[in-house]
């Protein structure tokens, strides 16, 4: 049984048309964004442009997710595809930081690993059981989301890493530990799954229609 989503908007049909197709648009760009920023950071520093298109790539993995759910255009394609952009968006952002702050890296080298290891775990879980990866798009996920932005505006901008690279880890850790604990707890795969409350309760749904 599929998660509820909200019903699409009522308004013009131009405007709605153009709303449609924003979803996909804001998934390219952040998607051409990662290797445009690492080509931007290649000297060791970041400019003004490299914090602009970093706020940009945060608003439009805000943003492509709530538009698509108020036009109705929220597939399990489009969310896989918001999902691995974000991955390859932030594999590309990483390979940015070990250009500019390498220090940074290798002071916080063993927390850092264990997000990674966390991860890398959930996909092989999810690949086992599903043979698909998933993309719950949870609240902790968007917590990691917002985490992950400032840690990286208080890195290239202010050249500080501290407590909003700890909180990116701690947030990292959480997110995929539940993003486990849902995998583990659903017999079958679905999208947008906003915590594991919901998958708890969605599970027990799909039970008792068996």
């Amino acid at each position: 049984m599929p998660i509820a989503r909200p019903s699409p908007i009522a308004a013009p049909a131009w405007s709605v048309r153009l709303l449609w197709s924003l979803p996909p648009v804001l998934i390219a760009i952040r998607f051409l964004l990662g290797p445009l920023l690492f080509l931007d950071a290649q000297n060791g520093t970041a400019t003004i442009q490299f914090l602009a298109g970093l706020t940009f790539a945060f608003l439009s993995d805000v943003f492509d997710g709530v538009i698509a759910r108020r036009v109705g255009r929220v597939t399990a394609r489009l969310r896989e595809a918001d999902g691995w952009t974000d991955v390859w968006f932030y594999t590309w952002i990483a390979a940015s930081v070990w250009q500019s702050h390498r220090a940074v890296v290798i002071a916080f080298a063993r927390p850092l690993l264990l997000v990674i290891s966390l991860q890398l775990l959930a996909w092989l879980i999810d690949w086992l059981k599903y043979r698909r990866f998933s993309n719950y798009h949870a609240y902790s996920a968007k917590l990691w989301g917002i985490t992950l932005f400032l840690a990286n505006i208080a890195l290239f901008g202010f050249n500080r890493g501290g407590i909003y690279l700890w909180l990116a880890i701690i947030a990292g850790l959480l997110c995929t530990l539940e993003e486990i604990a849902i995998t583990l707890t659903l017999d079958q795969w679905t999208y947008d799954v906003p915590s594991l409350l919901h998958a708890r309760r969605l599970q027990r749904q799909q039970s008792q229609t068996e």
